[in-house]
């Protein structure tokens, strides 16, 4: 399906019957990458899969402004609307998962459940971010002079996803080809509208989101394991799932995994959602 909002458009797949769950994919994928969970998902979750801006099937505007993290959130709340969706789970992945937690802080009534899989609240200080935001502006410039090939090719090879290489051929292929059917202008304008550097902090925020949050890290990914270690010492209610032998991208290594926490997460939060406890694992 297309949405037109603010003059872009934007491609959304869905499927399944139930509560509608929103699936937010990470910097160069698309709505493609999920739909293998559909046999996981798809008899209690109506899922709607959305291609950020810059990314997919979706728009690829020059203005800058049009891919700041608290404008794609609106941009969210915007497709609901239009979807008539009130109120929604959210799963985002890496910067899908900025975007969610994002949109979790500036519309907390729209989100029954946020579940945020290697996903930060953003950088902490203005110094950090400044840092990053120069780290991104040489990707981005890498992107335009280089191409979309030569980009990927690198972001295959960085740390981040080293622990990919021990997947089949055919899966990396798969990845491989989302990966290049994104635009050069849409990635390049994506780092510098919407890379870690940025975005807001969220950190002093996360003490008022009152839903049930999962985390779900991978135990290779140490970064992100102590971004989820921190983040859970200040959530309200809060579930970390850690997955052994899996990297960055838990929903790509170790999908029935994966899909079964989710699963069981929307299955507990979906029957008792009042619940105010909180568990660390």
């Amino acid at each position: 399906m297309k949405y037109v909002i603010n003059g872009v458009r934007y491609h959304v797949d869905t499927w399944g019957t139930g509560f509608p769950l929103l699936l937010l994919h990470g910097f160069t994928g698309n709505s493609e990458g999920w739909k293998e969970f559909a046999p996981f998902w798809k008899d209690h979750s109506k899922t709607i899969a959305l291609d950020i801006i810059g990314h997919g099937k979706s728009g690829s505007p020059p203005d800058i402004g049009q891919y700041q993290i608290e404008e794609s959130a609106a941009v969210i709340n915007s497709l609901l609307e239009k979807m008539g969706i009130g109120k929604i789970d959210v799963l985002g992945y890496s910067m899908g998962g900025r975007l969610a937690l994002t949109f979790a802080v500036n519309y907390p009534e729209k989100v029954r459940t946020l579940i945020l899989e290697s996903a930060s609240p953003g950088l902490r200080t203005e110094a950090e971010r400044h840092e990053r935001r120069i780290q991104d502006e040489k990707l981005s410039k890498r992107i335009r002079q280089e191409g979309i090939k030569n980009f990927i090719d690198y972001w295959e090879n960085i740390p981040l996803f080293q622990s990919q290489k021990n997947l089949p051929e055919k899966i990396r292929t798969r990845i491989r080809s989302q990966r290049l059917a994104n635009s050069i202008d849409g990635l390049a304008n994506s780092l510098d509208g919407m890379g870690t550097g940025m975005q807001p902090s969220w950190w002093d925020d996360l003490a008022h989101l009152e839903m049930p949050v999962l985390l779900i890290t991978g135990n290779l990914d140490q970064k992100f394991c102590r971004i989820a270690e921190e983040m859970s010492k200040i959530l309200p209610n809060v579930q970390w799932k850690t997955a052994e032998d899996a990297g960055h991208a838990i929903h790509v290594e170790k999908p029935e995994l994966f899909g079964t926490i989710v699963s069981g997460f929307l299955s507990q939060t979906g029957e008792n959602n009042t619940n105010g406890s909180k568990i660390e694992e």
